[in-house]
């Protein structure tokens, strides 16, 4: 079926559907952990609402870190390998916080209500540390899987900003999904993490521009010099709009609520854009190009089969799960 396809544009299907698989996992999952990262220790009505809001999502949300693994494995090996061999430490951190996140939110509603607070803040502290993990992590990817001291410093910077760019997008998800005190609450939330949102922008562009000579080069370069400039002036004038509509939404009686999230979204796919015109053809930046790490390209044929038919169904799954669920969110149930 998929006899003529060449070796380079199997790289460029897989790479593209490595990409797609990323970025979707970083929105769905990143709002539902950064709603965890939220989680209040003392107002309990909080967080019962806020895991509601979570609740229908955040299984199907995860699927798409699976599908992203299974794709490095199958199409990129090489890449795989070197990328775990280095990253084994805050991966194993990474899948320790995906699992009290699993643990905590069955535990919670089955323990004894004086230790519901403690199954919370493992649910909470889960997430913490899923977030500064995958954010370590994609800061030593970025470098080219460096362990030196300045790639150390910059894993810490990705860290922090991964972190708030997550609480940033669940406090927009909570404005959305809650109504009431904790709706307001999440006003809050999302005006503080939009101004840590920009600086992390500000400080991961400029210091990202001193990593590899062939992305500054190509950043200072035309055409594409201007495409990527102007991405950053557009995220800042999306995030400046956002900043109005904080102030002014909550004075609406529930019209707009979703335009902070929409632009939420906005910006993750123009940042996840520029990353991805800044080092493609690279799998690993400035090691390793897509064409260097792809497995065999029989192999690969005939797997494109199958992920022609699994990759659609895992989209239509989670539309229909956002479908289903559409509307504020509603108490919680377990069976």
């Amino acid at each position: 079926m998929f006899e003529n396809v060449s070796a380079e544009m199997l790289g460029n299907i897989y790479v593209g559907l490595l990409g797609l698989s990323v970025l979707l996992y970083a929105i769905l999952d990143g709002y539902d952990l950064g709603v965890g990262v939220l989680i209040p220790p003392r107002t309990e009505a909080f967080r019962d609402d806020m895991i509601a809001s979570i609740g229908p999502y955040w299984d199907a949300n995860e699927t798409w870190l699976v599908l992203a693994i299974g794709l490095l494995l199958i199409a990129f090996p090489e890449a795989h390998s070197e990328f775990l061999q280095t990253l084994y430490l805050p991966a194993t951190f990474m899948l320790l916080g995906l699992i009290l996140r699993g643990v905590a939110f069955d535990f919670r509603a089955k323990v004894v209500q004086v230790k519901k607070r403690k199954w919370d803040m493992v649910f909470k502290y889960g997430s913490l540390l899923t977030t500064l993990a995958q954010g370590y992590m994609l800061g030593i990817y970025v470098t080219g899987l460096r362990t030196d001291i300045w790639a150390q410093g910059f894993a810490l910077l990705a860290a922090f900003g991964v972190t708030a760019a997550y609480a940033f997008i669940g406090s927009c998800w909570l404005i959305l999904k809650s109504e009431g005190e904790l709706q307001q609450k999440a006003y809050y939330w999302a005006r503080r993490g939009l101004g840590v949102l920009a600086v992390g922008i500000i400080a991961v562009s400029i210091a990202n521009l001193t990593l590899h000579d062939d992305v500054r080069d190509l950043w200072l370069s035309a055409p594409w010099g201007y495409v990527l400039f102007a991405i950053p002036v557009v995220c800042f004038a999306l995030l400046a709009l956002c900043a109005v509509l904080l102030k002014k939404l909550p004075n609406t009686q529930g019209k707009g609520e979703w335009l902070p999230f929409f632009i939420a979204l906005l910006v993750f796919l123009l940042c996840f854009t520029a990353f991805g015109i800044s080092y493609y053809p690279f799998i690993i930046p400035g090691q390793m190009t897509v064409m260097d790490a792809l497995s065999d390209a029989n192999s690969l044929r005939f797997l494109l089969v199958g992920v022609v038919i699994v990759v659609p169904i895992i989209l239509a799954y989670t539309a229909m799960v956002y479908k289903i669920f559409a509307g504020k969110s509603e108490k919680l149930s377990y069976y």
